[in-house]
């Protein structure tokens, strides 16, 4: 059964996000998926070294492929099942451009530039959502 886990580039320096953050931690800490902060100190390419050298990687980047809830609920599945872990990335504050190129692949939360602490808030909630749509709650209404 494959891990999943959100990697964040540097700890939220906003308070309200750092407590959703630690909301949706909550939440998914018993379905196998977590949230890891990465120095900010840290360079862009030491970042991804380290979160590549396990599973599969995916740069969160808004030139990435966009999804509905549900279909990202289908791809959230399919990891859950998968043997190979999956790395999802936000952050740097600058961005992926330097990464654009290499063989990962990319996911968009939207075609709008966000902050990256707002975008990892996003995201753990659309893992979160995306785990409630598996289990068919009614967390998610379509």
């Amino acid at each position: 059964m494959g891990r999943i886990t959100i990697h964040v580039h540097g700890s939220p320096k906003e308070k309200a996000y750092n407590m959703m953050l630690e909301n949706y931690q909550m939440r998914l800490k018993n379905r196998n998926i977590k949230v890891e902060y990465h120095s900010n100190k840290k360079s862009v390419d030491a970042f991804v070294a380290d979160i590549s050298k396990t599973g599969k990687l995916y740069l969160l980047d808004e030139r990435g492929k966009q999804y509905t809830s549900t279909e990202f609920a289908n791809l959230v599945g399919s990891w859950s099942i998968s043997d190979q872990d999956v790395n999802l990335a936000i952050g740097p504050v600058d961005g992926w451009q330097k990464f654009s190129a290499i063989s990962t692949d990319h996911i968009s939360l939207s075609k709008l530039t966000l902050p990256h602490e707002l975008a990892a808030v996003m995201l753990a909630e659309q893992v979160y959502r995306a785990t409630e749509i598996i289990k068919g709650t009614k967390y998610h209404r379509d």
